[in-house]
């Protein structure tokens, strides 16, 4: 059985504080901003490159907003990624290399973390 995972939902207390973090300044791909009645909006947006987006919205999740902590993205500079982060004023931790990659961290507005990994040579 082939398995591909296409959509992660995050939990955010503010749908447009979200969407606009993740779109003007992360520089997510917005895909979807539909509000399907009057308690459910679902905002569906994409990082460049990724087969896999996330989602959030109102009425569509049940999670506490910041407390996802496991989302991780892969990229070819982990010093580019955060740079960019950075002159976006958006927090990011130093960089730490280790073994297996090197990372850095940066949170959304509600507090949610993202791991950046630059892989190792193989």
């Amino acid at each position: 059985m082939d398995c591909r995972i296409e959509l992660i939902f995050v939990p955010v207390s503010d749908t447009d504080r979200a969407r606009d973090f993740y779109v003007d300044q992360v520089g997510f791909t917005l895909d979807h901003d539909v509000r399907v009645d009057d308690s459910t909006r679902f905002v569906q947006i994409t990082p460049p490159g990724s087969a896999c987006s996330i989602a959030f919205g109102e009425g569509i999740h049940e999670g506490v907003p910041g407390t996802f902590d496991n989302i991780q993205v892969v990229v070819d500079s982990a010093e580019a990624a955060r740079a960019e982060l950075v002159a976006a004023g958006i927090t990011a931790s130093p960089i730490d290399v280790q073994p297996w990659g090197t990372f850095t961290t940066f949170h959304d507005p509600d507090g949610n973390r993202w791991t950046v990994q630059e892989l190792p040579p193989r």
